[in-house]
């Protein structure tokens, strides 16, 4: 005998929903995952009316969702926003070139214009390039740093008062695990926000409305809606320090779905000892965006990769911004010998 529909108690139960256990009719699973979404926005204020948004899309399950979704409330709730994708060509032959194919479609089926930036034009290298000088260890901290600070630039160039981005609530449990390890207070303390907060004027906000919801159910909605979205895991993320944790966090989610959350609110819920003092974000010296250090991570690493030694980007910036005064003295006086170098 099948099961009914525990939400309107008529309709056979399709879905059993990954983060409370229930079964659910398939649009049933469509009214609460749309709710919950809706329902993190109005709680977390993330909009105002009339304002620009832009959306971080990939092409993957989570941005093409979050398109889908921020469309679709935008109109049913007369949010009353300005939508547009942004999306970051990071040069990874066979990967990212299929993924923007996806959201090039996505940009013709939902109606929102895109705009791509490539790491070639930002920065004057590609992920292709960089992997072959940093290997395939600290690729991920390389990218990271500037897809992070891309998105920032992109955002600015299309004059937004928003950005969104797809980070599910899988990924910040995975984010609050690897902070605790590393001992990164800073981070720590900020990872679980929903909004990003600074007090430097002029930085455009980043919000999170998918905080709240599963990966699983992103996956589900994807399917059932039939999205139009690009599958294929990046290929020089198989050695990630946050694939190991991701496999950890879904061995726990195994024995108690609900840890991912109780990992979220645990995350809100840590004080730091008031001796102890974070370092305020404000704006790099050297490019203007944001950093919470004199010289920005991404500034650092470029100087590396130009200067002929990448490693200086894996290092702490406050051991290498020395380094880094050296070598653009040493370029500005016309002593550099890096063939690479473009200050």
């Amino acid at each position: 005998m099948p099961i009914t529909c525990s939400k309107c108690q008529k309709n056979p139960a399709t879905v059993k929903r990954p983060k409370t256990g229930h079964a659910v009719c398939k649009p049933c699973f469509f009214d609460v995952f749309e709710t919950e979404v809706h329902e993190t926005i109005t709680r977390g204020n993330l909009f105002r009316r009339g304002e620009y948004v832009a959306i971080a899309a990939s092409g993957g399950k989570d941005s093409t969702v979050l398109a889908y979704i921020m469309k679709a409330l935008n109109e049913r709730y007369d949010y009353g926003l300005k939508l547009v994708l942004l999306s970051i060509d990071e040069g990874i032959t066979g990967y990212r070139d299929d993924s923007l194919e996806s959201v090039k479609r996505n940009e013709k089926d939902y109606g929102i214009p895109l705009k791509i930036l490539s790491y070639e034009d930002l920065y004057g290298w590609t992920m292709d390039k960089i992997v072959k000088e940093v290997g395939l260890k600290n690729n991920c901290t390389f990218c990271g740093v500037f897809r992070r600070q891309a998105l920032d630039r992109g955002a600015a160039l299309l004059g937004v008062d928003k950005l969104v981005t797809g980070h599910n609530a899988d990924d910040i449990a995975e984010t609050v695990i690897m902070n605790v390890l590393r001992g990164d207070i800073a981070r720590l303390q900020r990872c679980t926000g929903i909004t990003t907060v600074s007090d430097t004027e002029g930085l455009i906000p980043r919000s999170k409305p998918f905080k709240y919801t599963y990966e699983k159910e992103i996956v589900m909605y994807a399917y059932f809606k039939e999205l139009d979205y690009f599958s294929t895991e990046c290929i020089y993320s198989p050695n990630a320090y946050r694939g190991h944790v991701r496999a950890y966090l879904k061995d726990l989610e195994t024995i108690s779905p609900p840890v991912i959350l109780d990992i979220i609110h645990s995350g809100e819920c840590m004080t730091i000892k008031k001796e102890i003092k974070l370092p305020p974000q404000g704006l790099c010296k050297k490019c203007g965006y944001i950093s919470s250090q004199e010289i920005c991570k991404a500034c650092v690493m470029l100087e590396g990769l130009n200067t002929g030694v990448p490693e200086l980007g894996i290092k702490k910036s406050s051991k290498v911004k020395n380094k880094i005064e050296k070598l653009s003295l040493q370029c500005n006086g016309g002593s550099c010998n890096s063939g690479g170098c473009t200050t």
